[in-house]
């Protein structure tokens, strides 16, 4: 069991996306800076009912960030690079005097290297031809477009899914079950000339 701070967000984190945030509260702000410091991460977590700048609950299974860039922005709110590595489980929480949210989480296994099925080709094709049009989050992010945990997880990031049926996907332990969730929602994607696959 491990004890990490714990960052309540309307957004689905990944293992290997990226996540770019503002971050202007005090309590994220010296989150960051005790992360930095430390050389460690936070938990994204998606929001189940309530809201980011105020009192939130959560599911339980989230996505440890990584901090890999930072700079100051043009209003004055301090701008972060991050990354999603490993997956975990809360285990229990509680809230510092200062609003941040702690946790203690037990960590996920990783997911099996499995290559992706040739049922499922057409989806690693279409990953690669859009993934480089996404810009600057994109950049440089090197495709491992055979392996079906990663072409999962780019795709369940990208898709127009509602938030609830991305967490679903972070919490599938099988990639191929993953793929087969998102397969033909790629399908009716792409028959209504969705963007976000063609």
């Amino acid at each position: 069991m491990t004890t990490i701070p714990l960052f309540p967000l309307n957004i689905v984190l990944f293992p290997g996306g990226p996540l770019p945030l503002r971050i202007f509260e005090t309590r994220y702000v010296d989150m960051v800076r005790r992360c930095m410091r430390e050389g460690e991460g936070f938990g994204v977590v998606l929001i189940r009912e309530g809201k980011e700048v105020g009192p939130a609950e959560t599911f339980d299974i989230g996505t440890l960030a990584k901090i890999v860039d930072f700079d100051q922005l043009p209003d004055g709110l301090l701008g972060l690079q991050c990354v999603g590595e490993r997956r975990f489980r809360i285990l229990a929480r509680r809230r510092q005097a200062d609003g941040l949210h702690i946790g203690d989480v037990e960590w996920l296994a990783a997911e099996p290297e499995l290559l992706v099925p040739e049922r499922h080709a057409r989806l690693a094709q279409l990953l690669g031809g859009v993934l480089p049009q996404l810009g600057e989050a994109y950049a440089g992010v090197t495709l491992r477009l055979e392996d079906a945990a990663w072409v999962g997880h780019r795709l369940a990031e990208i898709l127009p899914m509602d938030l609830a049926d991305k967490q679903f996907c972070l919490e599938l332990e099988d990639p191929i079950r993953r793929l087969d969730v998102l397969g033909p929602l790629i399908e009716i994607s792409s028959d209504q000339g969705t963007d976000a696959v063609d």
